[in-house]
């Protein structure tokens, strides 16, 4: 890539630390990670001055399952802003209907009714307020270490962390650990309207939920005549080798939630998809919950392109074939940095590499960075970095993964060790 003499990163840090985030400037900075995205495309990103490229293996959580500029979703949107703009949330709109009965299609049992939003925080908002409106109940449990959003409903599902700055923490609320069937039937109250567990938490570290877990928490909910909610955001969309991840452990769930990769990173949109029961509180009142936003008409061209591309035999094929290759790549690394890279998480390309301990997540996103790849540790667990590759990698991009992995691990084994000299 070329460098634009036009371009001042400088400026840039300074706008963004004046007027959007100081914070982050200030900790991007700190660290010599002054990376501006600029030019994009599959799996690569580059730097706006053109002088560093980084592929991208984190995709924010999934928004790029099907990597940066996807040629057929920019073409679709292209099409449509022939015809279409975001149109009206009250009315009936073909695009959603269009959508939404393609998404109901693909999914399992009565799973039916599409709620449209604009984030994956909105749709987990709105799992709740259909559990509680469904159930007559109030209290909702979520897993320790969990994540589904930074708004209301769905922050109060989350770690105090990430609430108690901004006041107190909502009522009816309840968090259990992750994947412990005892302490969730002992959490569950007769006024327990609903569990919401990411089928693989990956804010916790891409934890994969040990055997026949998911099915009992299925019968608990079952017995108790509570709602199960699973929420997709980063796991669903063919990451794991199926289209979706509850798919490998035999359940079906009352509500899923979708968004992230729903965009295809071209138009925001997210989805939460209803059994067909629970469309009944929608009967006496149907504008008693509405998005502005939610369902943009040319969002939902994209999203019909994206479940199409993502449901492919083929395409769903070829995530498990490079996950083969990634797991093969990373057991032998595992034998080359014993000690220090201790394991890999993985479902299909939903993975995590475990770390030594919670310093050497941090330190190893940094050697990443500095070897060309873009990963984050999990902000649950900082010993577990993401490993999120688009979808759409192919095998000798795997291979350009895997030798960087190895210099990256080496230098955070040694920035490791010059650290606890010091301490």
């Amino acid at each position: 890539m070329q460098q634009h003499p036009d371009i001042d990163k400088a400026k840039i840090f300074a706008d963004f630390s004046s007027h959007v985030s100081s914070g982050k400037a200030r900790f991007f900075q700190s660290f010599q990670m002054d990376f501006v995205p600029g030019a994009r495309g599959g799996c690569y990103l580059h730097d706006i001055e053109g002088d560093k490229q980084l592929l991208n293996l984190h995709c924010n959580g999934g928004v790029f399952n099907l990597g940066h500029r996807h040629p057929e979703l920019i073409e679709v949107l292209k099409r449509g802003l022939d015809g279409w703009d975001i149109g009206n949330h009250h009315l009936v709109s073909r695009p959603r209907a269009e959508a939404a009965a393609l998404l109901a299609g693909l999914m399992p049992g009565d799973l039916n009714y599409v709620v449209y939003g604009s984030g994956g925080g909105e749709a987990a908002d709105l799992a709740i307020k259909v559990a509680r409106a469904y159930t007559g109940k109030t209290r909702i449990i979520s897993a320790m270490g969990g994540y589904h959003g930074h708004t209301g409903l769905a922050l109060a599902t989350g770690d105090a962390k990430y609430r108690e700055v901004f006041g107190p923490q909502a009522p009816g609320f309840e968090q259990v650990p992750f994947g412990e069937i005892a302490t969730l039937q002992q959490a569950i109250e007769d006024d327990t309207a609903a569990v919401i567990l990411e089928t693989i938490p990956a804010t916790l570290g891409m934890v994969i939920p040990p055997p026949g877990y998911l099915q009992a928490v299925r019968r608990l909910c079952d017995e108790r005549g509570v709602l199960l909610i699973l929420d997709e955001v980063q796991c669903g969309l063919g990451r794991t080798g199926k289209l979706w991840a509850f798919e490998h452990f035999g359940v079906i769930p009352d509500v899923v939630i979708l968004g992230k990769g729903l965009s295809g990173g071209i138009y925001p949109i997210a989805a939460t998809v209803l059994a067909q029961r629970l469309e009944s509180i929608f009967h006496a009142d149907p504008f008693i919950h509405v998005s502005t936003f939610g369902g943009a008409e040319l969002g939902c061209l994209v999203m019909k392109r994206v479940l199409e591309i993502s449901s492919e035999p083929g395409f769903l094929a070829h995530v498990n074939e490079m996950a083969r290759l990634f797991k093969t790549g990373v057991d032998l690394l595992l034998q080359k940095h014993v000690g220090f890279l201790m394991g890999l998480r993985q479902m299909g390309l939903m993975m995590g590499l475990e770390l030594k301990d919670e310093l050497t997540g941090p330190i190893f996103t940094k050697t990443a960075y500095d070897n060309g790849l873009l990963m984050l540790y999990a902000n649950n667990d900082k010993r577990v970095v993401q490993f999120l590759p688009p979808l759409i990698i192919e095998a000798h991009e795997v291979e350009e993964t895997l030798v960087k992995l190895d210099s990256a691990l080496s230098d955070a084994k040694n920035m490791y060790d010059q650290i606890a000299k010091l301490s």
